[in-house]
């Protein structure tokens, strides 16, 4: 499992469907061309893309603070916040897993000059199980998922795909 895909699992299935099938339209994407830009070129000092993987994930942090265990991920809006605090509760769980204790998170919106702090409860535990098991049943699928028509499909990079 991929931070990846826990993210695209709350945006949309379909998009999350053909993602783990190797297809891949966000190379073109200027938008996330822009958002690889602020992530890379904010707290410059900091070690970027930390990679941790095992045999059954497999993520990437944009930094991580050792001395306060907190995990930074780095996002150029906070349109899908749920998201992106999802994203971060996993990394969390990651790390819990790998006996790393007390981690927190962070999402860092540089351009909005804002954070959230982010914190996994034992609720939230339960909901991460749940939803690597929806993620599994939608992988084994056969076909993609319906295409779900809201506002944001404009500016995916699947766009093609889904209504082309």
């Amino acid at each position: 499992m991929t931070g990846t895909q826990i993210s695209y699992y709350f945006i949309c299935h379909r998009k999350l469907w053909f993602f783990v099938r190797n297809i891949d339209m966000e190379q073109t994407s200027d938008t996330v061309a822009l958002g690889k830009f602020i992530s890379d070129s904010t707290y410059e000092r900091q070690k970027h893309e930390i990679h941790i993987s095992d045999d059954e994930d497999d993520i990437v942090l944009d930094f991580y603070d050792e001395k306060t265990k907190t995990i930074h991920e780095i996002k150029k809006s906070d349109k899908m916040e749920e998201t992106h605090i999802w994203q971060v509760k996993f990394y969390i769980s990651v790390l819990e897993k790998k006996g790393v204790e007390g981690v927190t998170g962070e999402i860092d919106y540089p351009k909005l000059k804002q954070k959230v702090k982010v914190e996994l409860t034992e609720k939230d535990r339960i909901e991460l199980n749940n939803i690597r098991n929806e993620i599994k049943n939608i992988l084994q699928s056969v076909t993609p998922p319906d295409v779900i028509n809201k506002p944001f499909c404009k500016q995916c990079a699947y766009y093609d795909l889904c209504y082309v």
